[in-house]
């Protein structure tokens, strides 16, 4: 009798610890959906965030402080994933991305507004990776191409959602309400991942490598401060910029030294010695650069030279995350039928289109120009992305693909905060150059009159169209830096091996 009820009491418990992974699947839809919506939201409602705080000059900041963190810690949740178990690190990654987002929504200066950031995304380099990784675990190798499409299919939905929530939040409300909306969609996630996600995760002893992450930390930080300060308010010549170069070289030869000898390293660069992985982390990079530099300006060209609403200004991102899902769930069936190589190829020239599109805009071409050229470059993104991603995971075995997967977000990660930085300091820069040329009684600061259309109502004539006109010139610079990192990011897909055409996914 006892042996019986042994038994049920243990089948019991096997069929209350299986993972059922549907409900994890729409789980980890609604934590990547978080990140989705927070990235799209934010753009949207910058402008108006700029025109209540202030400061024009820290615009990039707000991007890159989140950024910064998000690139740092994205290895190191992969790493602590593969000791601790996915859902432990995922679940402290959202919890400290949701009181970054609280903080965030109270924020009263840009500065207190940056400092909030940097700790929603050190909350925040924990849900992509670990998200994607969950998937690579729970589904076979010939499931993951038609789950990406899925996973994809959040930047859509969010894409809808985001601009327009946003452009109506910060229209109708207030825009610390962006914010704010991540709480019920973090929590949710959380529920889903506690009740239905079971892992058995062999304990042993783990070196984690803390002097990689300090090293990659200084790196990053001091490479970003000369990208956004240098030019702007500190000469290239200075001893400041001079200073944080000679530290970021000198923190980056002991990290690379750092990695060769540690036992389990923050960067394996064992995996890189494959070289489709090595490509694809590359090309990552490059279009991460892309990618923020289109995402981040956009609205603020939208709204201050086209003269358009918050939520026009949104709708014109909205078409790139709509691009992108559907070139997603393309991806799918195109890398089992043309390969990894042909579907990356294509996606890189979508890419140069839409960059092109953006050096071709002017003030009279409309927000439908803007928003052609946002769709492809979601188009692109999207078969890139997805492309790199199902190769990668197939490639590398299960000991090694959380942190396969979190390197390769970690290059996309860092092309963003590399991008934020490189493109914000050269917009600064561009712009004062434009005013003291012009009319040296302005400065970057006075740009945020035009993201307020009452107050850039009451400006004079010849005052309105300096400040648009330096705007103008100075976003082109910019979409000129995005154009060629277009043209580096297709001459790069080709160097894809050939042989990854051959066979199925």
């Amino acid at each position: 009798m006892s042996n019986t009820t042994t038994k049920n009491a243990a089948a019991g418990s096997a069929r209350k610890k299986q993972t059922k992974k549907p409900l994890v699947l729409a789980s980890v839809m609604l934590a990547m959906f978080m990140g989705a919506i927070e990235a799209t939201i934010v753009s949207t409602a910058m402008p108006a965030i700029v025109a209540d705080l202030g400061g024009f000059t820290l615009y990039s900041w707000v991007f890159s402080a989140y950024l910064l963190m998000n690139s740092i810690t994205v290895l190191i949740y992969g790493k602590l994933s593969d000791l601790f178990g996915r859902k432990p690190i995922l679940t402290f990654g959202i919890i400290i991305f949701l009181l970054g987002s609280i903080l965030c929504g109270f924020a009263t200066s840009m500065k207190t507004l940056i400092i909030f950031r940097l700790i929603q995304g050190f909350g925040a380099g924990a849900v992509m990776p670990i998200a994607t990784t969950i998937v690579g675990d729970i589904y076979t190798a010939e499931e993951r191409a038609k789950i990406q499409g899925y996973l994809s299919s959040v930047w859509g939905i969010s894409a809808i959602t985001g601009p327009a929530v946003g452009g109506l939040l910060v229209q109708y409300v207030s825009w610390h309400y962006v914010f704010w909306i991540n709480i019920p969609l973090g929590i949710l996630s959380l529920v889903g991942l506690w009740m239905y996600l079971h892992e058995n995760v062999e304990k042993k002893k783990h070196d984690i490598d803390y002097i990689g992450a300090v090293l990659l930390t200084v790196t990053i930080s001091s490479l970003m401060f000369v990208l956004v300060e240098a030019g702007s308010h500190w000469a290239w010549g200075s001893w400041q910029i001079v200073s944080l170069l000679v530290l970021s070289v000198l923190a980056l030869i002991a990290f690379v030294f750092q990695e060769s000898r540690a036992i389990e390293p923050v960067m394996p660069f064992s995996i890189w010695k494959e070289r489709s992985i090595f490509i694809a982390n590359i090309t990552s990079l490059t279009t991460g650069i892309m990618l923020i530099g289109i995402s981040s300006f956009l609205p603020t060209f939208v709204q201050g030279v086209m003269e358009q609403t918050p939520i026009v200004a949104g709708f014109t991102l909205t078409t790139m995350s709509i691009g992108w899902p559907i070139a997603s769930t393309l991806a799918g069936r195109m890398l089992i039928s043309i390969g990894y190589r042909k579907t990356s190829i294509i996606g890189g020239v979508f890419l140069i289109l839409g960059s092109f599109v953006f050096i071709t805009m002017s003030s009279s071409s409309g927000p439908i120009w803007a928003a052609v050229g946002s769709f492809f470059v979601g188009v692109g993104m999207g078969l890139t992305s997805t492309a790199f991603i199902v190769s990668i995971q197939s490639t590398v075995s299960w000991q090694q693909r959380g942190i396969a997967t979190a390197a390769n977000m970690f290059m996309r990660n860092l092309g963003n905060t590399i991008g934020a930085a490189l493109l914000g300091g050269i917009l600064n820069n561009r712009l004062n150059a434009y005013f003291s040329q012009k009319d040296p009684s302005l400065s970057v600061d006075d740009t945020n009159i035009l993201l307020k259309a009452s107050e850039r109502e009451e400006l004079a004539g010849g005052v309105r169209r300096i400040l648009q006109d330096g705007l103008t010139l100075s976003l082109h610079t910019v979409y000129y830096v995005v154009f060629t990192f277009a043209i580096i990011s297709l001459v790069l897909i080709f160097f894809i091996p050939k042989k990854k055409d051959e066979g199925s996914v």
